[in-house]
């Protein structure tokens, strides 16, 4: 009897659920906690939130060029692996797609943690103060989050139409419950906040004079606020899933950078329009805040709940399409031979990868007990900010060296194919994002933490330590085998 042919990933993303999976990739903590948090995390920032949400975004639409040149020729699952290990070297592919796998993983695990003071913020609007004050009981919290992240894990086993069927509806209800925000940002202002506040309270809120403007803080703010447009990463791993790829995948990143992060500018400019950026700052050193619970303030208990509720469907988003983002890159590694070939494995009925989703939950759940020892989540946005540059760097020193290391695959380009204008998307990036690494790294290696492994820097190492053992023990068996590792590297994985 012969033997019945490998499940393999089948095409049937359209352009609808590409767009679907880089927006909810990105809008989520994103643009409700980050830009709040962000006052705790980098001290100093005051009120110029938005300048450095504009300077994030400079070198985030340099990557989003490179990738959507590189997704035009090599469309493929586990996107910036396969670019990185045809443009440059399997090893160093290797090594940045498994810390980018490694953040993306925590951060499921850290928008998970993160979701459960929505729910508190809608208990508290709504009344129930029992609610609320149990959502805040640590073990509650971890298990609520735990159950998002599993539930999810189960949408993405069920293959790509079942995921479709839940993104795009999802999104559709996360911007007609958090647009609302905008125009409600833009009708308060700090003093209408601060009568709010005394009023529900009894504590006066001082209107501060704005801190020195200062370049290192800024810079330091953008790095961090980077991670917020990472979502078009998700677009380049679907790449084996998608019809007409070379076409879509383009289309899809820039329609998503773009939305969004117009989206990200108006919403976060509305809401320190009307919350003083001081309050913010005071309250977030010993409060997770979130942008609707801050309006909360200022508004009714119907259109509080209203808009956490569209923030909580942001940030609930986060999980299928991460989820298939980290899923596939280790479904990519697994098919090139460099990760333990279980991970290849695709269920005949469900076309998807399980046992690569459920490694990748594994991790989340992870990131979520962490979060929770650690007492501060920023860790893991930290973490995935340094994996997320590297990654980046590297997708844009890879426009410039594909045409010389693999010219068959660069004469693929269906974006960007005159080689001047890929000279200035690389070279600009690679510049751009070489600079925000530096910053970034600084940073934590500034930061005061209580212990070296709260370093972002030093859990990257330590990541792409485990990653370089896995690799060298993967390399020198596909050796042992007879494998042409050049060829395989010069090539695509199979369709």
């Amino acid at each position: 009897m012969s033997k019945q042919p490998e499940a393999t990933l089948v095409r049937q993303m359209g352009l609808m659920g590409l767009v679907a999976t880089g927006i909810c990739s990105m809008v989520g903590a994103a643009i409700n906690i980050i830009p709040i948090m962000l006052q705790r995390n980098v001290p100093g920032i005051g009120p110029y939130v938005i300048p450095a949400y504009l300077l994030a975004a400079i070198p985030a639409i340099l990557a989003a060029l490179a990738y959507a040149v590189l997704s035009s020729a090599m469309p493929r699952a586990g996107g910036s692996y396969v670019y990185a290990t045809r443009a440059l070297h399997p090893y160093i592919g290797f090594i940045a797609s498994f810390s980018q796998w490694f953040g993306l993983s925590v951060a499921i695990g850290v928008v998970a943690y993160v979701l459960i003071p929505f729910l508190r913020d809608i208990a508290t609007a709504l009344g129930l103060v029992g609610v609320a004050e149990t959502l805040e009981v640590g073990v509650v919290r971890v298990l609520l989050a735990l159950s998002f992240v599993w539930v999810f894990a189960g949408v993405n086993v069920l293959g790509v139409k079942t995921y479709e069927r839940v993104l795009v509806p999802l999104m559709i209800l996360m911007f007609l419950g958090i647009i609302i925000v905008i125009p409600i940002g833009f009708s308060f202002d700090h003093t209408q906040f601060a009568a709010a506040v005394e009023a529900r309270e009894g504590v006066a809120v001082p209107l501060a004079e704005a801190p020195d403007f200062n370049w290192g803080i800024l810079l330091a703010a953008s790095a961090v606020l980077f991670s917020s447009f990472i979502g078009f990463d998700s677009i380049a791993q679907a790449g084996g899933e998608v019809r007409d790829p070379n076409r879509t995948m383009p289309l899809a990143i820039g329609i998503s950078v773009v939305s969004v992060g117009t989206f990200y500018l108006l919403f976060t400019a509305a809401v320190y329009h009307a919350v003083p950026w001081n309050f913010i700052a005071e309250k977030a050193q010993t409060t997770d805040l979130t942008a609707p619970g801050l309006l909360g303030y200022l508004l009714a208990p119907t259109w509080t709940v209203a808009i956490v509720a569209g923030a909580t469907v942001g940030l609930i988003n986060n999980f299928p399409a991460l989820i298939l983002a980290t899923s596939r890159l280790m479904f990519a590694w697994a098919e090139d031979g460099v990760f333990p070939p279980a991970m290849a494995h695709v269920s005949p009925r469900y076309r998807t990868p399980v046992r690569a989703i459920v490694a990748s939950c594994l991790v989340a759940s992870g990131g979520i007990l962490g979060s929770h020892l650690a007492g501060d989540f920023f860790l893991g946005v930290d973490i995935l900010v340094t994996g997320m540059l590297i990654n980046f760097l590297l997708m844009c020193v890879s426009v410039l060296t594909l045409a010389k290391r693999n010219p068959a695959l660069a004469s693929e380009i269906r974006f960007a194919r005159t080689r001047p204008i890929q000279l200035l998307i690389g070279g600009a990036g690679t510049v751009t994002l070489f600079i925000y690494l530096i910053v970034h790294t600084a940073k934590d290696l500034q930061a005061p933490v209580a212990a070296w492994y709260l370093r972002s820097t030093w859990m990257w190492l330590m990541v792409a330590g485990i990653a370089s053992l896995i690799f060298w023990r993967e390399w020198r068996s596909l050796r042992r085998r007879g494998v042409d590792v050049n060829r395989l590297f010069r090539e695509l994985p199979p369709q």
